[in-house]
């Protein structure tokens, strides 16, 4: 007979993972955390085990979460060939090359991220914008002598910011129907924290542009010499951006991202077709990513990268989180803690604060951004009904602790997909300085910071109207009655 495990049981696992992951990445100095997380896995299923769960019942967890994340698993796949096929064309070295000649250094932190934005709301994933629009941006900012890691920074904030609040979105759609909320009404109440956010983020962008890009000399030399680099080995053309422009014009006709981005890649082949590139030569670059070797090593650097192999470490890391996550839900380890923490509030501002950090909290434990949308929703939800306050506040603080989040935890899969896609050097334990993207994504922490400032204040946390209460209970909701109070 299936048994609840106690806080201690249920903490067990979460803690074993954490010293495995602490072993591997301080005193072994390897940053590949699978095996850990494998060992995770092993620990919960011993835990299960003890607690009446059959493997069936655990596996069936496992793979329910996984499948869940499969279609974000496909969107890497076709990162992976877009990058090799793109580089081929001419379409990411075309971006480079008339963003080294159009964009001014002093303010290219602040282009990148309002460029990231708009693609990114536009294709509704940070994933397809940081590995097509991001990489280049890299190699843009490595031409003005700008730091990785503060171009990083901007490209997270910017593509983040518009996986939270794109319609096309599978976060910023997953987090409202978690709730119970419309998906539009979550959109509109997610504008109080992410607009200020943004422009707090754009402000230091702007200032810090001056004083980190590359001046005199130096930086002209690097310009021109990757320039004519470009020249020499691509075909620089307007023609060559038209597999991004297909992409964005899809996206923009609401058409789903898989096929969407799958036909840039196609018609980023036919562009290098007519270049001149065999077809058996594009294959390789899609499955194996670009090769090449010039005389300019920044150039080779980046633009040695891309193909479907590029992204199986990452998709290994994916799986596995993923499958810890689930046998973590599965033997309600993850329940029983979160139901802890919900006895122990006792008030709203106590409520939204608490389910912004289970959202983070679960991120961190897991890797995986569904299961920290998707649990603390289901945890979380009836207690916001139990005091009559509109779930709009925990879709927010979920989108937040979620989907903002992510990108800002190395071992998550948001995170190590960055640190692979923008080429920071950290996954085999070098570059470790270019980790200082993550403070460096103003917009990513500075928004669920306003969120939690504003239910301490009271501010934009919507009281639930007779309409979403009368919803409630025609949909056989389940409202919680916390004892919690109404105070700020």
């Amino acid at each position: 007979m299936e048994r609840t495990p106690s806080l201690p049981m249920a903490l067990l696992p979460i803690l074993a993972t954490l010293a495995f992951l602490i072993v591997q990445l301080f005193y072994f100095g390897d940053f590949t955390p699978h095996i850990p997380i494998v060992m995770g896995i092993t620990v919960t299923g011993i835990v299960g085990y003890l607690h009446g769960y059959k493997w069936q019942d655990i596996q069936e967890g496992i793979f329910h979460v996984i499948s869940v994340a499969l279609p974000s698993v496909s969107i890497l796949l076709i990162v992976g060939m877009a990058v090799g096929v793109w580089i081929a064309s001419g379409t990411v070295p075309s971006m480079i090359y008339y963003g080294l000649g159009l964009i001014d250094p002093a303010f290219f932190l602040a282009t990148a991220m309002l460029l990231c934005a708009f693609v990114s709301v536009s294709l509704g994933t940070s994933w397809g914008t940081v590995g097509t629009v991001g990489l280049a941006l890299m190699g843009i900012g490595s031409g003005f002598d700008i730091p990785a890691y503060w171009t990083a920074g901007a490209v997270v904030s910017g593509a983040f910011f518009g996986d939270k609040i794109s319609p096309l979105s599978d976060t910023t759609n997953l987090a409202p129907a978690v709730s119970g909320v419309d998906l539009f009404d979550h959109i509109r109440n997610l504008l109080p924290t992410t607009i200020p956010a943004m422009l707090i983020a754009l402000a230091i962008y702007v200032v810090a542009g001056f004083s980190v890009a590359g001046e005199g000399a130096l930086s002209s030399e690097k310009i021109a010499g990757m320039t004519t680099g470009l020249e020499e080995n691509f075909n620089i053309s307007p023609v060559t951006l038209l597999p991004l422009l297909l992409v964005i014009v899809l996206a923009v006709r609401k058409m789903p991202a898989i096929p969407s981005l799958f036909a840039g890649v196609v018609l980023g082949g036919l562009i290098a077709l007519f270049q001149g590139v065999g077809l058996h030569d594009i294959w390789t670059y899609a499955h194996s990513g670009y090769k090449i070797e010039t005389s300019v090593s920044e150039l080779d650097s980046l633009l040695n990268r891309g193909g479907v192999m590029s992204m199986t470490w990452l998709i290994t890391l994916v799986l596995f989180a993923l499958g810890l996550g689930g046998a973590l839900e599965r033997t309600k380890c993850l329940q029983v803690i979160l139901q802890v923490i919900v006895s122990g509030i006792r008030s709203f501002a106590g409520l939204q604060i608490f389910s912004t950090f289970s959202s983070i909290l679960t991120n961190a434990i897991s890797g995986d951004v569904y299961l920290s949308i998707t649990l603390p929703g289901r945890m979380f939800a009836p207690a916001y009904r139990g005091i009559r306050y509109s779930t709009k506040n925990l879709s927010r603080a979920l989108e937040e602790g979620g989907t903002l989040i992510s990108p800002l935890i190395p071992w998550n899969v948001g995170g190590a997909f960055v640190i692979s896609a923008l080429g920071l050097g950290i996954v085999d334990g070098t570059n470790l300085e270019n980790l200082w993207y993550i403070p460096l994504a103003f917009a990513c922490w500075i928004s669920p910071l306003l969120g939690i400032v504003y239910a301490l204040l009271g501010k934009f946390s919507p009281k639930a109207s007779e309409e979403e209460v009368a919803q409630w209970h025609e949909k056989g909701e389940e409202i919680f009655e916390t004892g919690l109070s109404d105070r700020k």
